[in-house]
């Protein structure tokens, strides 16, 4: 929402200074340009990507426009699930979940919160680590390695759209300069004709570089940097994950490997020690009382 309204601004400014200066805005509007621009720049994204990575791309516009998913909620509603996973381990041992990381989706713990596991990275994550764990024959140590592997192959491949984009951006000046070399060719072409049509062809193609400088800096630059910023926020929960089960796995209490999860959770999002005291509790009475029911 914030990013619309960013573009909104950005552009709303532009055409408000323009307008102030007198200027007609029916010079700007240029399809040839924005042809020989726009075609360029998507040529050199399908050039230099694979199709995974188009894709991703389009998945990272889409998180844009939506913005981060990884809000106080989202982090709250996640302690909540590591909580009651690590409490039905606790009091059986790992072999107690087995049957929730190898079935989740029949899982009564993992199935109350289908916002978190509909991303099956994460589930994968959770699943596979204690999976591993419970197996008996891994070092605390060795698990956190794989972990801190997982997370370092996941996030490569989640910087990917980023940096194609961000070379993308990097690329609209130089094809703006191209379409506005293209315009000077024209125009020479034309020169002994009458002088409007000279103005014309001028103007137009001094609207090629503008509009590559503009939606370099005013749009898919800004852009880029916001796809970097929902991929650090999603690199930022796995690591809560991470911080949560190593905890629980070297011993520590239910409540207490929560709470070390807690004190991960970037400070603009992170849930109070009270906040998630009193949502584990409430929620462990509430599944405690339907299991006696």
């Amino acid at each position: 929402m914030f990013a619309i309204i960013g573009i909104i601004v950005v552009f709303g400014a532009i055409v408000g200074g323009y307008l102030m200066e007198k200027g007609n805005l029916l010079v700007l509007l240029q399809p040839a340009e924005l042809v020989i621009i726009g075609g360029a720049a998507i040529g050199t994204v399908l050039v230099g990507n694979p199709p995974h990575v188009l894709k991703a791309i389009l998945g990272g516009l889409g998180g844009v426009l939506k913005g981060s998913a990884y809000k106080k909620t989202r982090y709250l509603d996640t302690l909540k699930m590591m909580y009651e996973l690590f409490n039905l381990a606790r009091r059986g041992g790992l072999v107690a979940i087995e049957t929730d990381v190898e079935e989740p989706s029949k899982s009564k713990v993992f199935t109350a919160y289908p916002q978190i596991m509909k991303d099956h990275h994460v589930g994968n994550f959770i699943c596979d680590t204690l999976r591993t764990a419970s197996a008996g024959t891994v070092e605390p140590f060795d698990i956190d390695q794989m972990m801190e592997l997982d997370m370092e192959v996941h996030h490569q491949g989640a910087a990917r759209p980023v940096a194609a984009l961000s070379t993308m951006a990097d690329s609209l000046p130089g094809l703006g300069i191209v379409a506005a070399v293209l315009g000077v060719v024209i125009t020479m072409g034309a020169l002994g004709g009458p002088p409007e049509e000279i103005g014309h062809k001028v103007a137009a193609a001094l609207v090629g570089t503008f509009l590559g400088i503009l939606l370099c800096y005013g749009l898919l630059g800004p852009v880029a940097g916001n796809m970097a910023k929902l991929t650090e926020d999603e690199h930022a929960y796995y690591h809560v994950l991470r911080v949560c089960i190593m905890a629980f796995i070297k011993g520590l209490a239910p409540l207490i490997a929560v709470e070390v999860g807690r004190r991960a959770v970037p400070v603009h999002v992170r849930p109070g020690f009270q906040e998630v005291e009193k949502a584990c509790r409430s929620r462990n009475a509430a599944a405690t009382a339907s299991a006696n029911a």
